[in-house]
């Protein structure tokens, strides 16, 4: 079972409120479907700039494996705070812990609410990926 102290999207990215920030991440998940579980698979992580304003939905990023290239989506609207820059020298991370150390962006949210068509809790997650594998 995922972390059940965030939200999750569709496209496999989650949310966790961080004091009144909220910080985003890809799914452990979206890990395997990039790098096979093979992490020296990730190549390059493109983040936004601290300042950026998002949108609900707006690609800020993405994430180059040797197999793929994913969009980063943001699940929730504000700006940009601060970058995991420790993520560009250290992809493996990512494949190491996406929960924690593993986090992308921080935003300060347009609101504090973390809800939405397009989140989901932990259990709605493992439900979309049940029926991905049937």
């Amino acid at each position: 079972m995922r972390p059940d102290d965030r939200k999750y999207t569709k496209t496999h990215e989650w949310v966790k409120k961080d004091g009144d920030n909220i910080k985003i991440g890809i799914t452990d998940f979206a890990v395997q479907e990039l790098c096979s579980g093979n992490e020296g698979d990730l190549v390059y992580c493109d983040l936004p700039e601290p300042g950026r304003e998002l949108e609900t939905g707006e690609t800020f990023g993405e994430i180059e494996s040797v197999k793929a290239v994913a969009d980063l989506n943001t699940p929730v609207g504000g700006t940009v705070l601060e970058v995991n820059v420790a993520i560009d020298e250290h992809l493996e991370i990512l494949s190491r812990d996406p929960w924690n150390e593993g986090w992308m962006v921080k935003i300060a949210p347009k609101s504090k609410a973390l809800d939405g068509d397009n989140l989901m809790d932990a259990a709605a997650y493992e439900e979309l990926l049940a029926a991905k594998e049937a």
